[in-house]
């Protein structure tokens, strides 16, 4: 059976940018885009040529990569040609084989957001794609507001799809701009399209994350016959996000009828990489990963049930859509006060722990169940169970003892006459026979306070001794706190998130009444695990 060819186009770069508090540098765009390309994307589109100094940078040194890059613009403007329009000109001058301009296919938005006649924005969506097309460029109309347009006045919206078709535009992309439009309105409208005389092949579909239908809505104008999807990575957008690449991407390698229907750029020997893409965006823009993402999120293949486990062991497809290998991700066995002993050899497998000793098993599972009643949790804090099973079964060296440690918070005055925090940490272990101090300030590099974990957890890794080119690398990527009961007698629980130079992300967990103290014992567990995985333990 032949594929049908299924063009992929990526906006992180330029819609996704429109996420609030999320800015790229020219540098982190240039990142993105070769992440993008070794993925197999199609076409990139980098943002908008003249609009800020970031994306004029971003376009002056273009990456080069297989995918077609793409500018971003507007239709030119009303009472001047194509050809002397400054703003489209900047556009045009990036030099780009691909261009995309917004135009207005909502009637009310052409009369009261632009304030022309209806005959008027017809022309100037002509006169703008024919100026692209005879630049050599290929061209691309993102059809704004379009599926509100279409219900408005569908005869109308379709006039100006055509307006640019006519011109010679390789894609109409119809845009769900703010959100609203449901699968069956998106499947009945792109068929109406494709009826009108614009062939699916020319038909992109760019949606957004509004009713949490921005995938289902994708897949819908597929089925209807649209041949490009429009998205972002991990469904970055205004708002509540546009459609999101890392979950359709997977869905159409690895699901039916796509998986048969369609040809794509992305190789299926590189889906693996596609949760290490999606986290290493993450880490660019310095968020925390979905662990609750599809495909790619840390918990998308957790199962804490001891029913759901034992099926596991059986057979994953039990309990499992797809093989998480397929797109880069892991299998994950919770362990928690509802874990059974079939939960704890799947994890105690995963860890590479041999030689389980069976009546090992029901001591971890009391220990767990007594931490628990404490406050302790290690449904995420993986490498801190890890730690706890290991120590039952004798399987943890003990590679440093930590004697004492101490912090002091003090507020003072600058040299600007301000009033600042600074908190300093010592902290004395033994390695062998030999104890070793260490000091440590929470400044950072901006002279800013980093707090007294920071402080810590910087004292704690300063002089690990025969250690130390092991920890070097590791560094505190998230930090939670939870009291977990109220009143005189509240316990904290801390959970933190580490991550090192192999890409490696784990989480520790501490409780205490004291916050420090539950977050020194994170903070061990962190670098104790660090230390087991680097060693030969098993």
């Amino acid at each position: 059976m032949i594929r049908e060819p299924l063009s992929l186009f990526d906006t992180t770069l330029r819609d996704g940018q429109q996420t609030q508090g999320v800015q790229f540098s020219a540098a982190e765009k240039s990142q993105i885009a070769a992440m993008l390309d070794d993925l197999g994307i199609d076409y990139i589109e980098g943002g908008w040529p003249g609009a800020n100094p970031t994306d004029s940078e971003f376009f002056a040194n273009l990456p080069k990569t297989r995918a077609m890059m793409t500018a971003f613009g507007m239709t030119k403007r009303s009472g001047r040609s194509a050809e002397n329009d400054d703003v489209l000109a900047a556009v045009m001058n990036a030099g780009t084989e691909a261009v995309c301009l917004v135009g207005k296919s909502h009637d009310y938005h052409v009369e009261k957001a632009l304030g022309i006649s209806l005959e008027e924005n017809l022309e100037n969506l002509s006169a703008s794609f024919r100026h692209i097309v005879a630049q050599g460029r290929e061209a691309l109309f993102d059809a704004e507001h379009f599926f509100d347009g279409y219900a408005a006045n569908p005869d109308y919206a379709l006039k100006c799809l055509h307006a640019a078709y006519d011109a010679g535009t390789r894609w109409i992309v119809l845009c769900d701009t703010n959100g609203g439009a449901l699968p069956y309105a998106v499947h009945e409208v792109t068929k109406s399209v494709i009826a009108s005389g614009i062939p699916g092949t020319h038909l992109a579909i760019h949606t957004h994350n509004d009713t949490e239908n921005a995938v289902a809505n994708t897949l819908a104008a597929v089925d209807a016959g649209a041949r490009q999807i429009q998205g972002t990575l991990n469904g970055l957008g205004e708002r509540c996000g546009n459609a999101n690449l890392t979950s359709i991407i997977p869905t159409l390698l690895l699901k039916e009828p796509y998986k048969s229907q369609f040809q794509t750029g992305i190789d299926p020997e590189n889906l693996h990489l596609l949760t290490r893409t999606s986290r290493k965006l993450d880490d660019i823009l310095n968020r925390v990963p979905n662990k609750h993402a599809a495909y790619v999120g840390a918990s998308a293949f957790a199962h804490k049930a001891g029913l759901h486990a034992s099926a596991i062991l059986k057979d994953p497809s039990t309990y499992e859509h797809v093989d998480p290998a397929s797109v880069g991700n892991a299998r994950i066995i919770p362990m928690s006060n509802q874990a059974g002993q079939s939960n704890l050899r799947e994890r105690l497998a995963d860890m590479g722990v041999r030689d389980i000793d069976k009546a090992a098993l029901p001591r971890i599972l009391e220990r767990i169940k007594a931490q628990e009643d404490q406050g302790y949790s290690y449904d995420t804090a993986q490498a801190s169970f890890e730690l706890l099973a290991r120590d039952e079964l004798g399987q943890l060296p003990k590679f440093f003892e930590v004697k004492r440690y101490k912090v002091t918070v003090e507020r003072r005055k600058n040299k600007y006459n301000k009033m600042v925090s600074l908190s300093e940490a010592v902290v004395v272990v033994k390695i062998g026979g030999t104890k070793m101090l260490s000091v440590s300030e929470s400044m950072d590099e901006t002279g800013g306070d980093r707090g007294p974990v920071n402080a810590l957890a910087k004292a704690l890794a300063k002089d690990l001794g025969p250690y130390q080119s092991a920890v070097e690398d590791m560094r505190l990527v998230d930090f939670k706190v939870r009291i977990t009961q109220g009143g005189t007698e509240a316990v904290t629980r801390v959970i933190i998130d580490s991550e090192d130079g192999a890409g490696r992300r784990w989480s520790t967990v501490g409780v205490s009444p004291n916050i420090v103290d539950a977050s020194f014992e994170a903070l061990l567990d962190a670098i104790n695990w660090k230390l087991v995985q680097d060693g030969d333990v098993t």
